[in-house]
């Protein structure tokens, strides 16, 4: 079984597109798990609806490891609350993990925008995680797909990290399990933050924590001023 781990604060508005996608899947074994951080909007009535396990939720590696706890599947999901996917997404995943016995895996991802900086943006991130996963793991919470034996091993998600915690999660895995990226099985994102927040700004923020992580560890102050609208 999957146990699919979704975090979310306040999505009434992508939720709902990721939970249809995740019900028209042709591969049926898994669960859905919300870790809701206290919406002040309809959140939990829709996960209710889709008939998804809610846990108290928190910033995003809380949920994660909240919805890791109670989870029943021997293949643990994480997604973000804001991505879709085709229906043989899960199919596809799970036969590629099998075939090429992956403990740990990301996804490539693809733009829910025709705007050319989104796309090429996007494009560079590709590439980014392409060129390092045979010797620097790197996967983000649209997608990373993790065994549950080793997500117990390094002790689930650092609560302690403020930015690119999902990075840090796949690196660590990496040291004891086989990490590689899915080529079968895409996640497409929205690109609200860089709609909200304007695309140069988020693009820079983003480019320069990855050097940052690099040269001088993991994020664990908001030096970036990346505001997740999470909730403590």
């Amino acid at each position: 079984m999957i146990s699919i781990v979704i975090p979310a604060y306040n999505e009434e508005e992508y939720l709902p597109k990721l939970l249809g996608c995740i019900k028209k899947q042709t591969y049926e074994d898994y669960e859905i798990i919300v870790a809701d951080a206290n919406s002040t909007d309809k959140t939990r009535q829709i996960s209710k609806k889709f008939g998804c396990k809610i846990v108290r939720g928190g910033m995003p590696a809380v949920g994660r490891n909240n919805g890791a706890k109670t989870a029943k599947g021997d293949i643990l999901l994480f997604l973000d609350a804001d991505v879709q996917f085709e229906s043989n997404f899960l199919k596809n995943a799970v036969g590629e993990l099998k075939k090429r016995k992956l403990d740990v895996a990301g996804c490539y991802i693809r733009p829910l925008s025709s705007n050319i900086v989104d796309n090429v943006f996007i494009w560079i991130f590709n590439l980014w995680i392409s060129a390092t996963q045979f010797f620097y793991p790197n996967a983000s919470g649209s997608g990373i797909f993790c065994k549950k034996w080793l997500h117990k091993k390094v002790k689930g998600f650092d609560e302690t990290i403020r930015l690119s915690e999902d990075m840090d999660y796949v690196r660590r895995c990496g040291k004891y399990g086989k990490f590689r990226l899915i080529k079968s099985a895409r996640s497409y994102i929205a690109m609200r933050r860089f709609e909200r927040e304007g695309r140069l700004i988020v693009g820079l923020k983003l480019i320069l924590s990855a050097f940052y992580r690099l040269f001088f560890g993991e994020i664990r102050s908001d030096v970036f001023k990346y505001n997740l609208k999470y909730r403590k």
